[in-house]
């Protein structure tokens, strides 16, 4: 990749009911050096009150005293810790049924989910439904960690077993692939360091290969998308800030703004405050265009040929995300980027209505123009949210499909 390195990985976690995800989290912080002095004394304490020998890593994870009472994680909690290899943020999703909504809003941004599994259980209910969130969301690389693999003395055949059985549901989930690593957060085996246990596993710790897997891929490649976040006025000059979602932009490019259609030509780059001959995604930057342009909040800056989609008819799957239902012929608001438009809802693939956590298809009709790309394209230009106009309230996510023929 050319350009600005990106360094920072954003992944998110998920597993059944006791399948040991918070130890993992909790080991994966612990191992790598990343939690503070304070904070382990206070596990150390919190453990000792249980009557633990060990300090308990799930406590460092599990931050709420109603769900540690429970011993369940209810909300996405986000962590952040580095290696010197790079930064990671993680988003810790809970593993109920209930509360798919929350592992959608964890892996909407990340570049990577783990999805664990039990190796005495194998894959489960939840299992499935979680490799399915990861497909609709195109999270571009998926590890499957085999957890408690202590339980089962460190069994190859067992592991192999797992990892043929979920094969079969990462291809109905369309995944574009996974990485098996057989671990035992509670015993720190291939968490951090390579487990003696397991001679027969030629593959990375989980840690190593989170530090190698590539990022910012798709950003970097997909062609230039810069919707515009703020027009700053400076005497008669006109400077469109906001964030270059994907590709990249130069001074001279032409460049076609949405939805009006009109050309022209970029005069001038700006990257935290210092111009720039070229810009790259995912930087904040603003840019100044050739000669008098009207150009406003929620427009949208794209060079070169491959433009996207604009349409007023707008096919998606979604996950409903709010506790009131959403239905055939509701009037909502559609967030793209950093336009909101108005719309009402066509059609949900035949049903009536969405409750809390399905997942469906929609069809909805906006009153402006939306200038699409196909979420399989571009995670960005091709996610919206719908909201309630009524509160402000977010009802739904989506993940536009435009080849979709509902």
């Amino acid at each position: 990749m050319t350009g600005t390195t990106i360094d920072t990985l954003r992944f998110a976690t998920a597993g059944s009911v006791d399948d040991g995800k918070s130890t993992l989290v909790g080991r994966l912080l612990h191992d790598s050096k990343s939690v503070l002095a304070d904070q382990l004394e206070a596990v150390e304490h919190a453990s000792l009150r249980r009557g633990k020998d060990a300090p308990d890593l799930a406590l460092l994870t599990d931050g709420l005293r109603a769900e540690r009472e429970q011993g369940i994680t209810i909300d996405v909690a986000y962590r952040y810790f580095a290696t010197p290899r790079r930064r990671f943020i993680l988003a810790d999703t809970p593993c109920h049924v209930q509360y798919t909504r929350n592992m959608v809003t964890g892996a909407s941004t990340a570049e990577l989910a783990i999805i664990l599994v039990d190796a005495r259980n194998g894959v489960v209910e939840q299992t499935r439904r979680h490799a399915a969130v990861a497909g609709l969301l195109r999270v571009p690389h998926v590890v499957l960690a085999v957890n408690k693999m202590d339980l089962v003395g460190y069994e190859q055949d067992g592991f192999e077993r797992i990892v043929e059985d979920f094969a079969g549901h990462a291809a109905e989930a369309k995944l574009p692939g996974f990485t098996p690593i057989p671990v035992s957060a509670l015993a720190g085996d291939n968490v951090v360091d390579r487990s003696a246990h397991m001679d027969w596993f030629e593959g990375p710790a989980l840690l190593e290969f989170l530090e190698n897997v590539p990022v910012g891929a798709e950003a970097a490649d997909a062609p230039a998308r810069f919707p515009v976040q703020y027009v700053i006025r400076h005497g008669e000059q006109r400077h469109y800030a906001g964030q270059l979602v994907s590709g990249s932009l130069r001074v001279g490019d032409r460049v076609t703004v949405h939805p009006s259609g009109g050309t022209s030509e970029i005069a001038g780059i700006d990257v935290l405050g210092t111009a720039a001959e070229v810009a790259y995604a995912p930087q904040s930057v603003s840019v100044r265009l050739t000669g008098q342009r009207d150009v406003a909040r929620g427009d949208m800056i794209t060079a070169g040929t491959d433009v996207p989609v604009l349409t007023r008819n707008l096919r998606a799957a979604v996950c409903h995300l709010a506790d009131r239902p959403l239905r055939v012929g509701d009037r909502v608001l559609v967030r793209h980027t950093t336009r909101t438009v108005r719309a009402v809802v066509e059609d949900l693939a035949g049903a009536a209505g969405l409750s809390v956590n399905d997942l469906g298809r929609i069809r909805l009709r906006t009153a402006e123009p939306l200038a699409l790309d196909d979420y399989a394209v571009s995670r960005r230009t091709g996610a919206f949210l719908l909201i309630d106009p009524a509160d402000g309230a977010t009802l739904t996510a989506g993940m536009v499909d435009l080849n979709h023929p509902g």
